[in-house]
């Protein structure tokens, strides 16, 4: 690690390995910031762009923790959680995302994500907690229920206002594209990811600070046993905020320290970003070996290979 003013730096690479014979690589950037947008350390290009994806939900939910819907509605902090997760659709979490629009007085027809290949509901979508949130917002302000998807509409622009003041810039800079489930996400720089994740960790922002206690407090709405950001939040108890993203997308704030940490695959592999999610954070110490032990034996053992190998390190900027 060398300390400079360089914003580029080599990647790192996860080699998949069978019986010690390499078979296949991915290519992995990486930027920790604090929460002044500094950046700390590097892999790669701190200036890589691309879209946020899932990773942006928490931030999406800064709609309801800064107009008083949480409140009006009697709204907890597990369903905050739901809010921010890319559930697996199971009984409990499609539960509390209705739970959300019954509170609000929402018809479950309002909600325009798809329904999941398979099921019957759009509850059981995995971001239907993100639109409930949304609706509720809609219902609290009495704006629109059947055109909330449009970027043009005042729950989009609300989400793009906070977006854009947390990093420090105008909302119109950034890139914005509709998501697998309908709903706007935005381009962004790696070091912006991380700039977000820093201060949803930090505690200074009191819209912020609740959503990462919800995050922390219920794991298992964020995504599911067995799922990455459950596991790592519930074995880290509380340490870290975590949240994954389509597209080799991971993003990981330390709290109370107001550090972030995200992680672009760039062929978009969800193996590849776990591995070097664990790496990384081993590296920096956000995380015991024990910790680390236990999730490679989860997300680094696949069952159709014999390991997953890291190479490379973060660079001190």
């Amino acid at each position: 690690m060398t300390r400079g003013k360089r914003t580029q730096t080599p990647s790192l690479e996860v080699h998949l390995l069978r019986e010690g014979i390499l078979e296949s690589s991915h290519t992995v950037e990486a930027t920790v910031c604090d929460s002044r947008g500094r950046v700390l350390l590097v892999a790669g290009s701190s200036q890589t762009s691309t879209f946020i994806r899932s990773a942006l939900k928490p931030f999406q939910a800064l709609a309801v923790t800064t107009t008083g819907t949480l409140q009006k509605y009697g709204l907890s902090d597990r369903d905050l959680a739901i809010m921010c997760s890319s559930h697996q659709g199971k009984i409990e979490q499609a539960r509390q995302a209705f739970n959300i629009l019954w509170r609000a007085d929402v018809d479950p027809l309002a909600l325009q994500c798809p329904i999941p290949s398979g099921k019957t509901n759009r509850l059981e979508h995995n971001c239907s907690g993100k639109h409930a949130g949304v609706l509720a917002v809609c219902k609290s302000q009495n704006w629109s229920l059947n055109t909330y998807l449009q970027r043009s509409h005042p729950a989009q622009q609300l989400i793009l206002s906070k977006i854009s003041e947390l990093l420090g810039m105008p909302g119109d800079e950034l890139i914005s594209a509709h998501d697998d489930c309908g709903m706007p996400t935005y381009s962004m720089q790696l070091q912006q990811m991380a700039h977000l994740y820093a201060q949803l960790a930090a505690g200074k922002n009191l819209g912020l600070e609740r959503i990462a206690r919800a995050m922390t407090y219920y794991p298992r709405m964020i995504a599911g046993d067995g799922a990455f950001d459950t596991e790592l939040m519930r074995l880290s108890e509380g340490e870290l905020v975590s949240k994954s993203g389509a597209e080799g997308i991971q993003c990981i704030g330390k709290v109370g320290e107001g550090m972030g940490l995200a992680i672009k695959v760039r062929d978009g592999a969800k193996r590849a970003k776990y591995a070097m999610a664990i790496h990384l954070l081993k590296q920096m110490s956000w995380i015991s070996p024990a910790i680390a032990e236990n999730l490679s034996d989860n997300f680094i053992q696949l069952t159709n290979f014999k390991r997953l190998e890291n190479l490379g390190e973060l660079s001190i900027l």
